[in-house]
């Protein structure tokens, strides 16, 4: 078996996260957090798509922070769990 390519990502967003992300990107009073989020929820519901290292850090700290809201967590969520395990 070989490896496989670190830019492929077997996980993608749901319908239901990209479904929120697009309306959390839509709405103007939607924080920036929250549509870099929304932006990187979305950006992968194609599987050569990977979230960065910056992404990941940013849903790391909105998952930790009793300050975000459920929206932001769940984009957050999703960003993490499509994340790359060996960083």
């Amino acid at each position: 078996m070989g490896e496989t390519p670190m830019s492929y990502n077997s996980k993608r967003t749901s319908g239901a996260i990209a479904s929120l992300a697009g309306q959390v990107l839509q709405e103007q009073a939607a924080s920036g957090i929250q549509k870099q989020l929304a932006a990187g929820a979305l950006s992968q519901r194609s599987p050569s798509r990977q979230t960065g290292s910056r992404l990941e850090d940013i849903a790391s700290k909105v998952l930790s922070s009793p300050k975000y809201n459920s929206v932001t967590k769940a984009l957050a969520g999703s960003v993490l769990a499509q994340s790359n395990k060996k960083r």
